[in-house]
């Protein structure tokens, strides 16, 4: 698929617009061409968010890694003291406060609050057209809210993807379509924003494309045309390219992912895949390779139930525009809440209704 109609081909040679599984900002103050289209905010940092950096460990979040702690999770999300989770501003990585989103008359967002913490694996549902792939563009810097504030590491984003004063997190949008370059083959896919924004020679970046392809599973690939590659394949491509970087730079900033439906239209095997692959990229998973994932926190959109059940700890549900439920993924199925049965269960009757 060519690069998504909201990024104008002239921003692809500009020295810092992503590309590739969404749009990436840079925390420096101009758009950050990285490799996914997710709008990266940095590099992996040592370097601290306002509430200071420190070692990411399991222990410190319900974010309870891949699919091999799956079984430890359910437990230990249940012993997740959420009201102190969400009340303090222990770790808070990504906040937003109350905020509104129109389109024209269309009210999408009325009033969205809630945070995100370092090391969470959080998911957002409900119906369609509630506002949930809205809400991760806002946060990425894609769209500005109408009121209300979205807070990176303590300090308020101000406009879109060239906001100035923010640094110490990547912020990266997988969108639904991975939007690969139909013209690049995978390494050049993969490769993109190191090989048109950095000093890094071409030997190197094929080795680093390499390596991150073998992260998440694809061995040999790297030749091969979008074309040629099955839907969840090109899902795991659109991952490997937000998730590569200049391992030359001294200080790398911890990095939050952001997916719009990462398992739409896969198959259920295809889908178990991806959902075992973003645990795996996570800082308390593994990677294919065995090495501790990167990412600090990530959030997932979707509407499949084996998405919500295998990827996330953490549910926060919208409903006309605003949170109306949040709660540990074990809750969902049992919560009392008359809108989150309905989803949950599929019933046409229901305080949800579809026209």
């Amino acid at each position: 698929m060519a690069s998504p109609p909201s990024v104008p081909a002239a921003t692809l040679r500009h020295p810092g617009l992503q590309v590739g599984c969404g749009l990436l900002l840079r925390s420096a103050g101009e758009p950050c061409l990285r490799a996914t289209l997710p709008f990266r905010l940095g590099g992996l940092s040592l370097r601290k968010c306002h509430t200071g950096a420190r070692a990411v460990s399991a222990t410190r979040s319900p974010g309870l890694g891949n699919a091999e702690n799956l079984r430890e999770g359910s437990s230990l999300s249940r012993s997740w003291d959420l009201d102190r989770q969400i009340g303090d501003n222990h770790d808070v990585l990504i906040e937003c406060r109350d905020v509104h989103k129109s389109f024209g008359d269309k009210r999408v967002l009325q009033g969205v609050s809630f945070k995100i913490r370092r090391g969470e694996a959080v998911g957002i549902i409900g119906p369609s057209g509630t506002g949930k792939s809205t809400i991760l563009k806002v946060i990425a810097g894609l769209l500005a809210p109408d009121k209300g504030e979205v807070i990176i590491c303590g300090k308020k984003r101000n406009g879109l993807v060239s906001d100035e004063d923010i640094s110490g997190l990547r912020i990266g949008l997988v969108f639904q379509s991975a939007a690969l370059f139909d013209s690049l083959n995978v390494r050049e896919n993969v490769g993109f924003l190191l090989y048109e924004n950095s000093n890094l020679p071409e030997e190197r970046i094929g080795e680093l494309v390499a390596e991150t392809l073998a992260a998440v599973g694809l061995k040999g690939v790297e030749e091969r045309m979008p074309s040629e590659l099955s839907g969840g394949m090109k899902k795991r491509v659109a991952l490997a390219r937000s998730i590569i970087y200049d391992d030359t730079k001294e200080t790398i900033e911890p990095e939050a992912l952001l997916y719009d439906e990462p398992t739409a239209g896969l198959d259920p095997i295809a889908s178990t895949v991806v959902e075992d692959l973003i645990r795996s990229m996570h800082v308390t998973g593994k990677d294919a390779l065995g090495k501790p994932g990167k990412i600090a926190s990530y959030v997932v959109v979707t509407h499949q139930h084996s998405t919500i059940r295998r990827a996330v700890d953490r549910l926060l549900f919208l409903h006309e525009g605003k949170v109306v439920w949040e709660g540990m993924t074990q809750e969902f199925t049992t919560s009392t809440n008359p809108i989150v049965q309905q989803f949950a269960s599929g019933s046409l009757d229901g305080p949800i209704r579809y026209i």
